[in-house]
């Protein structure tokens, strides 16, 4: 009897088990009439990252109310995969915190979720991995494909966008030179008295005539007088002073010229002259600079009356005060301010070439920096700069621009190398901020990059340019269009692509002039998006004839599926 038993209770185990086995095979089997969709339909690639949103829908009938389904999307792809995190599926008779699936019902999940895109994930398949069990018993189904490819616009930037800044020169052909000098006169005189003509400034302005007239490369350009009389005194009286005043302050320069032989100086024209009465606005400026009591009141007296008789009345009523400004303000106002201006003529751009590739010692710092910027040969670009950090090390443009250059020629470690070296000679100085952020950038560091931006503000529009990659690479596209402003670069249409401003995307790319292939890779995507097929073949021929790279990466972007099968873009492609 006990023997009969064992066998009923072996013969029931024995049906459990089949019949779970036979329950989750026949979920396998009737696996396709679970219902997948997938938006977008193409995955795409935005910030660095790929979001799946998948709605699963689930017939009635289909899911076994003691069964547990696991299910994994994964992207799987030449040479790996990634999954992206599981989701669970609970029958109604389970115990446990997973999605319940009603059996007699079904039921709809809605799943979102993300990972880091990698390029290989361009030619890649999703599909759902799914382990459903039931108690001990367990089984794998097929995997499922519910969406192809992923579009990777976003990652196209051009890196020849992210742009060195360099550290300019000041050098300035035409240096301008002025000499100042100051007569003062008498009260009530004009003639300019000997003691006057025996200082120190009087003697300085003298030899920079003699100087000028005897330096080859340096020209007179003119002078300035400005005369004044002070404010006290009928008005009458003071407008001839003034006159008085600027015709001797010029006949004494006059003089001195025509001893020197400056011919320039017999033409009236070379002579700008000026007078002012009365001196109003330098009594106010030197009364603010004195410490005589009573300022503030004579302050007031200047801002409330507008009338000279009437400032003078009430000036004249402090009858102390009075006494200090005529003796310490007043006699200062009764001058000629003289200033004879010349320049200096700096080398021609054929002495400077000549002397940096034979003899760089011979220039300055400002001339060696601006002899690099007159040929468009790299190599003798770096020769230059390279010869201005040996000779100027100390200035930390030389080393910047030694590195700007390697930049340039993709010598990414040897160039910040370089920016590194300019960043100790001054620390923090903004356009090496830029360029070492420009490499961080480079290197797919974009948190660091974006803390050297933040400390390159103002250099202008390469640091625009970065920060709008910085964004394009965040998925900020709105951002990075604000960043690109009216540049017409293939990254600035780029950005707007990605913002969905087609129109005004197609309008930065005509307008750029560059014959790149990026450039017209772009308007193909533009005719794709806007279901212009002639927009796209015309332009994805020319991308590839002038970037024979293009077409294998175009036979495999997404953005081009629908053309997948179509006999002009395989003729274009292959």
């Amino acid at each position: 009897m006990k023997r009969k038993k064992m066998k009923i209770f072996t013969y029931l185990t024995l049906a459990a088990v089949l019949a779970g086995c036979s329950s989750l095979d026949k979920m396998k089997r009737n696996a396709e009439d679970v219902n997948y969709t997938v938006t977008p339909e193409v995955l795409e690639a935005h910030g660095g990252e790929v979001d799946v949103n998948i709605r699963v829908q689930i017939p009635s009938g289909y899911f076994d109310r003691r069964a547990t389904l696991e299910a994994t999307p994964v992207l799987v792809y030449d040479g790996g995969e990634t999954e992206f995190p599981s989701y669970t599926l609970q029958g109604d008779r389970v115990e446990g915190n997973a999605q319940v699936i009603s059996r007699s019902d079904g039921g709809q999940v809605n799943y979102e979720n993300t990972v880091p895109y990698n390029e290989n994930m361009r030619v890649s398949d999703l599909v759902i991995r799914i382990t459903a069990s039931k108690g001990d018993d367990q089984v794998e189904f097929e995997p499922y494909k519910v969406a192809e490819g992923v579009i990777s616009t976003s990652e196209m930037y051009a890196e020849e966008g992210i742009k060195s800044a360099i550290g300019a020169d000041g050098f300035e052909r035409i240096t301008p030179l002025s000499k100042e000098a100051q007569i003062l006169y008498l009260i009530h005189r004009s003639n300019v008295r000997n003691s006057e003509l025996r200082k120190d400034e009087i003697k300085a302005i003298n030899d920079f005539i003699e100087e000028v007239k005897e330096t080859e490369n340096k020209n007179f350009k003119g002078v300035d007088i400005s005369a004044y009389a002070s404010p006290d005194g009928p008005i009458d009286l003071n407008t001839r002073l003034a006159e008085a005043r600027e015709e001797s302050a010029k006949s004494y320069l006059a003089r001195q010229l025509r001893r020197a032989s400056v011919e320039e100086a017999s033409d009236d024209s070379f002579f700008d002259l000026r007078n002012t009465p009365e001196d109003w606005e330098g009594f106010r400026e030197l009364v603010q600079q004195s410490d005589i009591a009573d300022k503030d009141a004579i302050i007031r007296v200047l801002s409330t009356h507008t009338d000279p008789e009437v400032r003078e009345r009430e000036i004249k009523n402090m009858a102390s005060t009075y006494e200090v400004l005529a003796d310490e303000i007043l006699p200062k106002l009764r001058r000629a301010q003289m200033s004879v201006n010349a320049e200096v003529i700096g080398k021609s751009d054929e002495e400077i070439s000549n002397l940096a590739s034979s003899n760089p010692l011979e220039l300055n710092i400002e001339e060696i920096l601006y002899a690099a910027t007159l040929t468009d040969d790299k190599e003798t670009q770096l020769e230059i700069y390279r010869a201005a950090a040996s000779q100027f090390e100390n200035d930390w443009r030389t080393h910047n621009n030694v590195g700007y250059i390697l930049y340039k020629k993709g010598e990414l470690n040897n160039a910040k190398t370089a920016f590194e070296r300019a960043n100790s000679v001054k620390a923090n100085e903004p356009v090496v901020m830029n360029n070492l952020g420009a490499i961080a950038l480079r290197e797919g560091n974009i948190d660091e990059a974006e803390e050297y931006f933040d400390a390159a503000a103002g250099i202008g529009e390469e640091l625009d340019h970065n920060l709008g990659v910085v964004a394009i690479s965040k998925g900020m596209y709105d951002e990075a269009v604000r960043y690109y402003g009216n540049s017409t670069s293939c990254n600035a249409a780029l950005a707007k692509i990605l913002a969905g401003n087609y129109d005004s995307a197609l309008s930065t790319l005509n307008a750029n002039p560059q014959e790149v292939g990026l450039k017209y890779y772009l308007k193909a995507i533009i005719g794709v998006r806007t279901n212009d097929s002639d927009m796209m073949f015309d332009n994805l021929r020319t991308a590839v004839e002038l970037n024979e790279e293009l077409k294998e990466y175009a036979a495999t972007d997404m953005e081009f599926a629908q053309y997948f099968g179509d006999a002009t873009f395989r003729s274009i492609v292959q």
